[in-house]
């Protein structure tokens, strides 16, 4: 039985992929194997030692302290592309929040007193004062070109605009995916020179803190508009609203207010709706319990943050699971065990992220406790796995 500890209201449709007969799912789990979490911060918990895998239903994983579950060999798994088109969708909304002056003039509509000739009249007064732009024939910007940003463009592209994207690091399944229209950035700076609206859809990192910086906003054509449904960090908010108060920037549509950015009229913030769907939420949770419960049972690794992919077909033979540093003759060392322990190798599968290596390696027989301690003994070696024979 794995104990499995929900940090906050996952969808039903997620823990039903989890069968009784071999789950416990509590918010209270005491021990668990697994961890299932949306926005709850991780950083300060105490992880025991039974701990095995975490899965966040959702893409941004900065709520998980991914280096420390790296160290004890413990996987994060995220949702990627499962909310993709919820976000997708939010942010053509923001579009047209900034190119037809929607907040605002909803906003001046619900001010609006009287009836009949005295309100026509003062309708008409904010019909002049919000008028706004169409977006076809405009340019759009996509930083970031994952299973969000990839929608974004396409969309766009449908909508009648110029799209032009940079990602230094796209994927081939991605690049595939991405209508042939767009056109490719030969940098973020050529990338925002061009754009009238630029998009931004790249995890927050190292490189990507402050990506929209004060030099990179100036490059800007005048009017242009800024939406940030990626993570707050990304943007240099102190430099979108000098530049907003400048008159150089047109708006900015953020997903993560501050009270600054809440007082400032040329700004629209909304309250991290992002993957604030039903859908959204059903498909994120599906996929990061059926993937938590892919490892747990078989040990195999899909959409993982820290881990490389791996995934070896089960058949009836007893499965050892090793994750360690990425040094040389880590699995020499592992096999030589095997072997003089009797035990003969039928299928291996050995991936490496950076500088984490895992390995699936099924055998003709069991392996005893014994062993697993001399495996786990191994330097270098930071967590075995005993999967048995498949149930």
């Amino acid at each position: 039985m794995y104990n499995i500890l929900t940090l906050n209201n996952i969808s039903e449709e997620g823990l039903k992929r989890l069968p009784t007969d071999k789950y416990a799912v509590a918010d209270n789990a005491g021990d668990p194997a697994g961890i299932l979490v949306r926005s709850c911060k991780m950083h300060d918990m105490e992880l025991g030692a039974s701990l095995e895998a975490v899965a966040r239903a959702g893409a941004g994983v900065n709520n998980i302290p991914i280096d420390k579950l790296s160290a004890r060999g413990v996987p994060v798994f995220n949702a990627p592309g499962a909310n993709a088109n919820a976000v997708k969708e939010l942010v053509i909304g923001g579009m047209l929040l900034a190119a037809r002056n929607l907040a605002h003039a909803w906003s001046y509509t619900q001010t609006l007193e009287g009836e009949g000739d005295a309100l026509a009249k003062a309708v008409e007064a904010g019909k002049k004062k919000f008028v706004g732009y169409e977006l076809p024939g405009r340019t759009l910007g996509v930083v970031g070109l994952g299973a969000i940003g990839v929608r974004v463009a396409n969309a766009a592209l449908d909508l009648g605009m110029n799209v032009i994207g940079f990602d230094a690091m796209i994927s081939v399944e991605r690049a595939w995916e991405l209508h042939s229209g767009v056109q490719q950035a030969r940098s973020l700076e050529d990338l925002l020179t061009r754009s009238d609206m630029v998009t931004l859809h790249v995890p927050l990192l190292d490189a990507t803190r402050g990506l929209i910086s004060k030099e990179g906003i100036a490059r800007m054509p005048v009017g242009a508009v800024i939406l940030n449904f990626a993570r707050d960090p990304i943007v240099d908010e102190a430099a979108v609203l000098e530049s907003l108060d400048a008159g150089h920037l047109g708006c900015y549509v953020t997903d993560f207010p501050t009270r600054q950015l809440i007082d400032n009229d040329k700004v629209i913030t909304l309250p991290h709706l992002g993957a604030s769907t039903a859908e959204a939420e059903i498909n994120c949770a599906i996929m990061v319990a059926d993937n938590m419960r892919n490892y747990l049972e078989n040990g195999n690794v899909r959409y993982s943050v820290n881990f490389p992919e791996a995934d070896l077909p089960r058949t009836n033979a007893h499965r050892l699971t090793v994750a360690n540093e990425n040094v040389p003759n880590m699995v020499g060392q592992v096999s030589t065990f095997l072997a003089d322990a009797g035990l003969n190798i039928e299928d291996l599968l050995n991936k490496s992220r950076g500088e984490l290596a895992y390995t699936i390696v099924d055998l003709d027989g069991p392996v005893s406790d014994d062993m697993i301690g001399q495996i786990a003994g191994i330097e270098g070696v930071l967590k075995v796995r005993n999967l048995g024979q498949p149930v």
